[in-house]
């Protein structure tokens, strides 16, 4: 607060103190350059103030004046009896009203900033020139930008792009969930409108056509479930894999990392599609398990229904989750053990031989300087590597093709057993445009991606732990 106080501050200070010049950069943003004979910077100022005006007024204005409605005129389509063609009237388009009044607002946004910013900039300029002191030429501000200020000259364009791919989509995504925008209201024939709250209610909500507030609490149960099981079983299989190909008695290393490298050379899609066909109903797997009797054992310890001739390995609530986890230490694991290598091959070789002579033995070794090293080097990683699957939608949505869920309460909302936040967001939008349900379920999966990011941030490595390993 401090600092926003300041900064505002510091902006009427220069408005109260500023000379005539200073004070003429309230109207014309590069005459305080003019002023002092800085002709190329205020006429770069004054540029983008020129067109920062042309883009608002003559563009994006009449898209931020209509975001409290999102638009009211509807696409109407007449016959013209003079020439007997079809004219469509000047209608409002909502998504393009939403969409462009949002850059608008940043726009503005941007360049208040930009205006105080400069203001204070032509303040402190007369103070240097008040004092005797050398003011800036533009050519010396371009040096800087090469020089002290080379941080900013590489970020501009990182910026810009991470504002335009991420920043302005997301404020979009979150704007969209608090609209009725759905396959009944599709621009640009129909309009979409503001309801606030109202799409939060119908996913915690259930009645006999829509069953939102059944789906949405499994659905993320098994998401939060399915992130932590792949992240951990990777982790740790991927180390002990590691561990064991680098042991000094394992013969045949370089086979064995051959062996499990291949896994990750061919495209991780193509795996999981011949992975799918092999297990499906009808697959391979099935009619060899028909065929040495392993599907009729099953079915008379009552783990396969009766009425089957196939064991539902990817068609069914919990054979389809036991076998995706499964599948997915198949294609995690060596990924896992190739990052794992890596890392233990670069422990202090001291410690260890320090502990060996204190007489730790190799499990004490592996959980006391081991583990500890690894997950300071790959905490990052893991971190990562959770949020990952929780919006790991390959997996999930190449596995569950043969997937047809029974549940009528599913089945109403759109959804599937096996379904994560991030497959059912897309059935949502790819297969029942329901965009406004959509967005609400892709604020919830920031917000928990954020909030596990946080908390995995602080826990595992944050503090000064460089120490312990030096």
């Amino acid at each position: 607060m401090k600092k926003i106080k300041k900064y505002f501050s510091d902006f009427g200070t220069a408005v109260a103190k500023g000379d005539i010049w200073t004070k003429l950069s309230l109207v014309i943003m590069g005459a305080g350059y003019f002023g002092r004979k800085r002709f190329m910077k205020g006429l770069l100022l004054t540029l983008i103030e020129i067109g920062f005006f042309v883009f608002t007024f003559c563009f994006s204005w009449e898209y931020i004046a209509k975001l409290g409605t999102l638009g009211t005129v509807q696409r109407k389509e007449e016959l013209d009896l003079v020439t007997f063609k079809k004219v469509v009237n000047d209608y409002d388009n909502s998504l393009l009203i939403l969409l462009v009044g949002i850059i608008g607002l940043l726009v503005v946004l941007a360049f208040i900033a930009l205006y105080i910013s400069n203001m204070k900039a032509v303040y402190n300029a007369q103070k240097l020139e008040e004092a005797g002191k050398h003011v800036n030429t533009f050519r010396e501000d371009l040096k800087e930008l090469i020089n002290k200020k080379f941080h900013i000259t590489l970020l501009t364009l990182p910026s810009i792009g991470v504002l335009a791919i991420n920043v302005i989509p997301i404020i979009f995504m979150i704007c969209i969930a608090f609209t009725n925008y759905d396959k009944d209201h599709q621009p640009p024939t129909y309009l979409f409108g503001w309801v606030g709250l109202e799409n939060f209610k119908i996913l915690f909500s259930s009645g006999t056509t829509v069953s939102f507030g059944y789906a949405f609490p499994r659905i993320l149960a098994w998401t939060l479930i399915w992130a932590a099981v792949a992240t951990f079983s990777n982790f740790f299989l991927g180390i002990f894999l590691a561990k064991f190909i680098n042991n000094k008695n394992t013969r045949l290393k370089k086979l064995w990392r051959t062996l499990f490298v291949i896994t990750i050379a061919v495209p991780q899609f193509v795996t999981l599609l011949l992975i799918g066909k092999m297990f499906g109903n009808y697959g391979i797997v099935n009619t060899f398990c028909n065929n040495i009797g392993l599907t009729g054992f099953l079915q008379n310890i009552g783990l396969v229904s009766k009425g089957l001739s196939y064991i539902p390995f990817l068609s069914k609530p919990g054979w389809a989750h036991v076998m995706i986890i499964l599948i997915n230490i198949w294609v995690g694991v060596p990924y896992q053990m190739l990052i794992a290598t890596g890392v233990l091959m670069n422990i202090p070789g001291d410690q260890l031989e320090s502990a060996k002579i204190d007489g730790a033995t190799e499990p004490q070794i592996f959980w006391h300087i081991t583990m500890p090293y690894i997950m300071f080097i790959m905490g990052p990683s893991l971190i990562t590597s959770i949020v990952g699957n929780i919006n790991n939608f390959n997996v999930i949505y190449l596995l569950s093709q043969d997937y047809v869920t029974s549940n009528m309460k599913f089945a109403n909302s759109n959804a599937q057993e096996i379904d994560l936040l991030i497959t059912w967001l897309f059935r949502l939008t790819n297969e029942e445009s329901n965009f406004k349900i959509a967005s609400v379920i892709g604020i919830i999966t920031f917000v928990i991606c954020a909030v596990l990011t946080l908390l995995s941030y602080t826990r595992m490595i944050s503090g000064e732990k460089e120490e312990e390993f030096q």
